[in-house]
């Protein structure tokens, strides 16, 4: 067994810098296999599954462990062979299951053993040939590294009370709706609030596809999960996202501190009972929102955008020629983006985005497409995405322009009069496209001010400036 020490660092990843010094952990302890593996992952020996390693717990603490595996023949965009299902144990008992969703290329998948004694521990691995695609190849492992945080960890505090989600019926059978990623927001100094998020590759119902991508800028489901706001006398308050966006107090069950959710709805609701199956542990990542969407979460882990697209892909949501209204979307890399903030009153608002190829006339692409369905209707940071002709590079995207609309009224609510409703926006933080690859390629352009557009007014220009 080979023991290395390192030094943690928390990162809040693409526009987030690195965390304050507090968070710059000394001397924490990755334990290895207990079979040598080479540091370079790109020179590690595979070994097929199953396997079965053990792993030494200097002091009791929180257990993360990170799999490089890949999965020969696998495509979640491909029928048949979308991905092979891992089942986890520790020490004899389930822990999870694990979908390799991410292809035959070897990748990182970060998962939450749970709390754990000092001692000896064994983690198994297995395919679950039951629940795994009938035609993918083998699964290869390049790694896995196991790291124990302690109560003195900074990243205890939110890996300790992180939630486990059991999977709805059907994600697992038909590989749809995986919860791909977990992150975690800590709010307050010192903490005093813990807010957890899961990034889901789509969801069955809920919001159709194509107006997803107007007016959310992606096609994954996005969703708040659990929620805690710890108390030194034991009464902490803690909530979850129940069917209908419904906040709820949670009163459900736990495995060590941590509450034990299920997937409910078919847009990834949860709700705090159900029956034991099959679970996901994907381990939470720190980021830091502040006056960004939460889709840069995304775009600092570019595979959710390639796991989202073959999903897409497979479901037959994706057609060349899709119109609004539709529900099928054209390929995401043909999508220009924009995020921008500000504050919608009595509003609904769309933008404009022009682009002006080499050698040729500038063209203005509506976010809205014509279709009322298709603008804004929150206020905070938002993505928003049009579909164009063909991919453009970043530098063709010009310039950009806002449009407000007066909002319906509401049930029961007088219809309010034309000119009412007010966007004001605050920010434009990114214009940006994908790449063959599924990473944005982003424009140099960004703005901060105030602008305000009036309802049923002409389109205000945001006087983009480099950044």
């Amino acid at each position: 067994m080979r023991l290395v020490f390192f030094e943690t660092f928390v990162l809040k990843r693409g526009p987030f810098a690195v965390m304050p010094a507090l968070y710059l952990l000394m001397a924490a302890l990755r334990v290895m296999a207990a079979a040598e593996v080479p540091a370079d992952p790109t020179a590690a020996p595979s070994q097929l599954l199953p396997r079965d390693q053990g792993f030494e717990a200097p002091s009791p603490g929180e257990a993360v462990a990170a799999i490089v595996a890949g999965c020969e023949r696998c495509d979640w965009g491909e029928p048949g062979r979308e991905a092979v299902a891992v089942k986890l144990s520790v020490d004899g008992a389930y822990s999870q299951h694990l979908l390799l969703t991410r292809g035959a290329v070897p990748a990182e998948y970060r998962v939450m053993l749970g709390p754990l004694a000092a001692g000896p521990h064994r983690l198994s691995l297995e395919r679950d040939a039951a629940r795994s695609s009938k035609s993918a190849g083998e699964i290869t492992i390049r790694t896995v590294d196991v790291q124990m945080y302690g109560p003195s960890a900074p990243e205890y505090g939110w890996l300790n009370r992180a939630p486990i989600l059991h999977a709805r019926p059907g994600t697992v059978e038909r590989f749809s709706d995986v919860p791909l990623l977990m992150y975690v927001e800590v709010l307050g100094a010192p903490p005093s609030e813990y807010r957890y998020t899961v990034i889901f590759s789509h969801e069955d119902g809920g919001t159709p596809t194509d107006r997803l991508m107007a007016t959310w800028g992606r096609a994954t489901d996005i969703e708040f999960v659990y929620g805690i706001q710890p108390a030194p006398s034991g009464a902490s308050r803690e909530e979850f996202q129940g069917k209908d966006h419904e906040i709820l107090p949670f009163r459900g069950r736990r495995a060590g501190n941590h509450p034990l959710l299920w997937v409910s709805t078919d847009n990834n609701m949860v709700s705090d009972t159900g029956s034991d199956g099959i679970r996901f542990a994907p381990s939470p990542a720190l980021v830091t929102l502040e006056n960004v969407s939460r889709e840069v979460v995304m775009d600092a882990n570019p595979w959710l955008y390639a796991v989202m697209t073959a999903e897409l892909r497979r479901e037959g949501r994706i057609q060349a020629d899709a119109i609004p209204g539709s529900t099928r979307i054209p390929d995401p890399r043909t999508f220009v983006y924009a995020e921008g903030c500000g504050d919608l009153k009595d509003a609904t608002a769309a933008f404009d985005l022009q682009i002006r190829a080499a050698g040729g006339a500038a063209v203005w692409y509506p976010t809205d497409r014509g279709d009322t369905r298709f603008r804004i209707a929150r206020s905070g940071c938002f993505r928003v995405a049009v579909p164009v002709p063909a991919p453009v590079e970043p530098a063709e995207v010009t310039a950009i322009r806002v449009r407000a609309y007066t909002r319906p009224p509401r049930k029961g609510e007088a219809p309010l009069a034309p000119g009412t409703g007010r966007a004001v926006m605050r920010r434009m933080n990114a214009l940006f496209v994908l790449d063959a690859g599924f990473t944005p390629k982003r424009s140099p352009l960004q703005w901060t001010g105030r602008v305000e557009a009036i309802g049923e007014g002409p389109a205000v220009d945001l006087p983009l400036r480099p950044h």
